[in-house]
Order: structure tokens, then C-alpha cells, then sequence
């Protein structure tokens, strides 16, 4: 799978008392970069009947950026079965893994807000480049 990537530069909002990008900031960074992945993967189809809500975040913090760091964020999507699908992200700084993170999603149907089954056609949204 290629993951799909986006640029972070870190600005003084994600600064914490500790002076680095606060824990709180990457976990705003997970769902920023899910959303922009979803969205470049559902142009072209009509997604109004269900949507994706969060049941679990999993992340692991194993390095640390300041202010003026350039963050490389990686994502892509993982194993997805039943209604639920695990999305992961990586975020980078010169190279080296900052925060690895895994967030399983429930498909909801839109309109009762109940989970729902996802579909072949879901998954080929989800996963277009899968064999």
C-alpha cells in the first residue's frame, strides 16, 4: 500500500509548556490527516450514506519536535473487515519516527447512525490500488 503523505511545519499553536508539539497536537494531526486522505479517496463517489466515526486511538510517542520542524505525515489504511477499518500514521522529522499511531474506525450509516457492514465497494474506495 502507498501511503498517502502531507507536510506539517510546526508553528507556535502546537507548543506545549515543554516547548515541543504537544501529545494532544499529533492526535489533531491523526484526524486532519484521515480526513484529507478520506476525502482525496472518495472524489468521484457518492459517500453520503455513511460515515466514519473513531472507536480507539493508539499512540505511540517516540521522539519529539519544536517549533520550525518540518513533519512528514504518512498514512494509509490496514486491515478492514466486518464495520470497523484500522487507519495508520506515521509522522517523520528528518527521517527519523516520531509518533506511530492506529485508530480503529466504525462505518455508521448516516442516516440512523447505526454501525454498517462495509461493503466490496467500500473497501475499493478505501484501498483502490489492492489486488
Amino acid at each position: 500500500m502507498v501511503p498517502f503523505e502531507t507536510q506539517i511545519t510546526v508553528n507556535k499553536t502546537h507548543i506545549d509548556e515543554l516547548q515541543h508539539v504537544n501529545n494532544v497536537v499529533y492526535l489533531q494531526w491523526v484526524q486532519d490527516i484521515a480526513n484529507a486522505h478520506w476525502n482525496h479517496l472518495k472524489e468521484g463517489y457518492d459517500t453520503s450514506e455513511f460515515v466514519w466515526v473513531v472507536l480507539r486511538h493508539e499512540l505511540d510517542y517516540k521522539g519529539q519536535a519544536i517549533l520550525g520542524d518540518k513533519i512528514e505525515a504518512k498514512t494509509w489504511v490496514g486491515e478492514t473487515s466486518g464495520m470497523k477499518s484500522i487507519r495508520h500514521v506515521e509522522f517523520y522529522k528528518g527521517g527519523k519516527l516520531l509518533v506511530q499511531a492506529k485508530t480503529f474506525w466504525c462505518l455508521v450509516d448516516s442516516k440512523t447512525l447505526r454501525p454498517k457492514r462495509i461493503t466490496g465497494d467500500i473497501i475499493k474506495i478505501l484501498m483502490p490500488h489492492a489486488s
